[in-house]
């Protein structure tokens, strides 16, 4: 999961963060939530994707937190993102939301429709 989530990182303009501490902290934090959420003790093979997608918001957050988003482009966030047939929108130009907004946002649908995936994993606990 590790690579997917680099190779997502490196695709959305985060080059250097192979070499982040934050990028293990966000898998785990992402790993773990899912775990919680099934009561499962591994990340089910099926929410492997789902976990990637966590992270990534995760590590955008811890970063933007920070303040370490610099080199990062933020003029190229994404707007809408449908999963069924793949659809991507940018949102480049789009009136008065500011980058920062449009971050925003992109994290958001990063982590949108998370738990109706989790559903079909679920396990009950006693």
């Amino acid at each position: 999961m590790r690579e997917q989530l680099e190779a997502l990182l490196s695709a959305l303009g985060a080059a250097d963060a192979a070499d982040d501490p934050l990028l293990s902290l966000a898998l785990e934090s992402a790993e773990q939530r899912i775990r919680n959420l099934t009561n499962q003790p591994e990340t089910p093979q099926g929410l492997e994707a789902l976990a990637v997608r966590l992270a990534a918001a995760e590590f955008l957050r811890m970063r933007r937190t920070c303040g370490r988003l610099e080199g990062f482009d933020l003029e190229l966030a994404v707007k809408q993102l449908q999963e069924g047939d793949t659809s991507t929108t940018f949102a480049v130009g789009e009136g008065s939301a500011t980058p920062e907004q449009r971050l925003t946002e992109y994290i958001d649908a990063l982590v949108s429709g998370c738990e109706a995936e989790l559903y079909r994993f679920r396990r009950l606990a006693w």
